[in-house]
């Protein structure tokens, strides 16, 4: 693991900060154009080693269970390391992860914490990149960088929405993020919320150990048909549309629907509509609102120990908030091969926003923000 020099001013050409999947394709092709690390680029990352968000992922989500991990650009998983599909994902990512920065020479400084990005003299000029963390010692310190590559991910913003009386459930909350094993429920009341694949792989887990209760804001979206090629290029087309539009992207993962053999266990309860509020023992629903789609369950309400948030995550961008990147629709303007490109700021790029945010189209992402982060640098040295 490589560290910054406490006492050495640092200035380099590119700071790539987070180092999941997109991090790291990015940083493959960078490397791969000549941006020596140390020299030219530096690798940031906030987790305490490799392997992203999978290392945070829950014991029992193995690679048999969990959505396709797409093969890192150079070398894939099953060259650089022997698979088996019942070992935890939280494991077998990590290990792979590692290995492919030990092959290609990329040294990562963490644990480090990206605290703000700031370009004191305005768009084309230098960036200045505050951090701190174990990686840089005991106090934070600056960087200055030409272009900044943002893969930062999602895994730290955890989504809960706001419902009427959320505050007074005398239960438990927690989300997926949260999530460590089937057996601390045991016996419970689980109200698992959400409409996708994590939701349903709660429920088949809780199942055995715990009563278990199933709302959705949306009718699960369940498909008989296999996710191929096409079919993901459909998907991140459309959140590709979004985001070129300025607004917030909906997930690349929502859109993609549920297999039905995920469903298809024989453990998922009836799914209801969103309840219209929370009390101190569980969900209600409200007489005379009116619903979407379903029914709300007969009683219009349903007591729980545990409300189990399976609703997503938002992007970790506070850091660039000095750039002034939003939309007023709370979203980013971006354009460029691969829709990673700031429009209103082209030396940043944020592969693993919108339709680069899952292994879909993360790898795609890495080569062409090598290639136009080139392309602006060059264009600024004229």
């Amino acid at each position: 693991m490589a560290e910054l020099d406490p006492g050495a001013d640092v200035g380099v050409d590119v700071v790539v900060i987070g180092m999941g999947q997109a991090g790291l394709s990015a940083a493959y092709h960078l490397q791969r154009r000549g941006y020596e690390l140390g020299e030219r680029m530096l690798l940031l990352d906030a987790n305490p080693g490799p392997g992203g968000a999978w290392q945070h992922r829950w014991p029992s989500l193995t690679l048999k269970t969990a959505n396709r991990v797409n093969d890192l650009p150079g070398w894939g998983l099953e060259d650089a390391i022997d698979v088996d599909e019942e070992v935890p994902a939280a494991q077998t990512v990590p290990e792979y992860y590692r290995a492919y920065e030990e092959r290609f020479g990329l040294q990562v400084i963490r644990p480090v914490t990206v605290d703000r990005v700031e370009q004191p003299g305005g768009v084309g000029s230098d960036f200045v990149v505050t951090v701190s963390g174990a990686g840089v010692g005991a106090t934070a310190r600056t960087i200055r960088a030409r272009a900044i590559v943002n893969a930062t991910g999602t895994w730290d913003r955890p989504r809960i929405p706001y419902y009427p009386g959320i505050g007074t459930f005398a239960g438990r909350q927690l989300h997926t993020r949260d999530y460590t094993r089937p057996e601390d429920f045991a016996g419970e009341r689980v109200l698992v919320v959400g409409a996708g694949i994590s939701a349903v792989q709660h429920l088949a887990e809780l199942a055995p150990v715990a009563q278990t209760s199933w709302v959705t804001r949306t009718r699960p979206d369940i498909r008989n048909a296999e996710f191929t090629p096409e079919v993901g290029a459909d998907v991140v087309a459309r959140v590709d549309e979004r985001v070129r539009q300025g607004l917030p992207p909906a997930s690349v993962v929502s859109n993609t629907g549920l297999p039905i053999n995920a469903v298809e266990t024989g453990s998922l309860p009836q799914c209801h509509p969103m309840f219209d509020r929370l009390d101190a023992h569980g969900a209600v629903w409200d007489a005379l609102s009116l619903r979407s789609w379903g029914s709300a369950p007969e009683a219009r309400r349903i007591d729980v120990d545990v409300i189990l948030w399976a609703t997503g995550f938002l992007h970790r961008l506070d850091h660039l908030a000095p750039l002034g990147l939003r939309t007023e629709d709370g979203g980013l303007l971006v354009d460029g091969r691969a829709t990673t490109r700031a429009v209103r700021n082209h030396g940043v790029h944020l592969p693993g926003y919108g339709p680069s945010a899952s292994t879909i189209g993360a790898n795609r992402a890495g080569r062409w923000v090598a290639r136009e982060l080139e392309e602006y640098l060059d264009s600024q040295d004229r």
